[in-house]
């Protein structure tokens, strides 16, 4: 029964209505039994209204909002405060109401970084990141920090090189994507895979190998195109529902300061993908 006290969370992006934030973090509140007072709901937002949204967490006292594409930039300059990963990603993905004091934080670098480092040490590894957009710049931040040797592969050539400017990088265009059968790891952190994508993958098949960590950041389906292709190749593959997860449990953290029930929350996810 919710009542006054309940506090109310959010997932903020356009489109939405694929987001699966809401069953993750609601089956963690029922876990913890304290469903009465926290609840998550997605909302759809357009770009252009994203102040008055920001404006409306702090009026309505809403407790926690998590911000996805195309929103994990914009955000950040109608915030209070940001921490520290924030302000170098350049991207936010998680906003803390405190008292009307809006702080954000980003937990898709720890989000993508927890399962690749349980199953591989990721220092000195050659890894090849497709895509540069707001998950990218998440994904090279947590990498670099643990010593990883980066190219980013990008469609758009410039944003490749800002990116790879900042962290250090080398990067090209997607002309050269069979230099990808020499890495280590593999992670697309591009839309391709996921509808009205899901037929298309932004790897060619024949430069997966054995000796490779291939990972996507598409979590609808569970297994892309690109996963499978890779699994095929005998590939170690890690869905992107991992890294939904991984994030959403710093998140969970925040938003109500309990430890998240991590296998409730992980046994709702992948009730849905049977």
């Amino acid at each position: 029964m919710f009542s006054a006290k309940t506090k109310l969370c959010l997932v903020i992006g356009d489109p939405i209505e694929h987001s699966l934030s809401p069953l993750i973090h609601n089956a963690g509140y029922k876990a913890l039994g304290i469903d009465d007072r926290f609840v998550f709901l997605a909302a759809r937002v357009k770009l252009k209204e994203v102040k008055k949204a920001i404006e409306a967490i702090r009026i309505l006292g809403i407790r926690g909002v998590s911000c996805t594409m195309p929103h994990k930039t914009k955000v950040m300059k109608y915030l209070d405060k940001t921490d520290r990963a924030a302000e170098e990603i350049g991207a936010v993905n998680t906003i803390v109401n405190q008292n009307g004091l809006l702080k954000g934080y980003n937990t898709d670098w720890l989000g993508a970084l927890k399962p690749i480092e349980k199953r591989t040490r990721i220092k000195g590894k050659k890894i090849g990141i497709i895509g540069a957009g707001g998950v990218s710049r998440a994904i090279v931040y947590g990498l670099k920090k643990r010593g990883g040797r980066i190219k980013i592969f990008n469609k758009n050539f410039q944003q490749a090189a800002d990116l790879a400017k900042k962290w250090k990088c080398e990067f090209s265009g997607f002309d050269v994507l069979e230099e990808l059968r020499d890495f280590d790891i593999i992670i697309n952190a591009t839309p391709l895979g996921m509808p009205p994508y899901e037929k298309i993958s932004p790897v060619p098949k024949d430069v997966f190998s054995r000796k490779q960590l291939v990972m996507d950041v598409v979590y609808q389906p569970y297994l892309t195109k690109m996963l499978k292709e890779a699994k095929k190749k005998g590939a170690k593959i890690i869905s992107g529902a991992e890294m939904l997860l991984y994030q959403a449990f710093y998140q969970f953290e925040y938003y109500t300061r309990r430890k998240p029930p991590q296998q409730a929350m992980r046994r709702a996810l992948m009730a849905f993908y049977r």
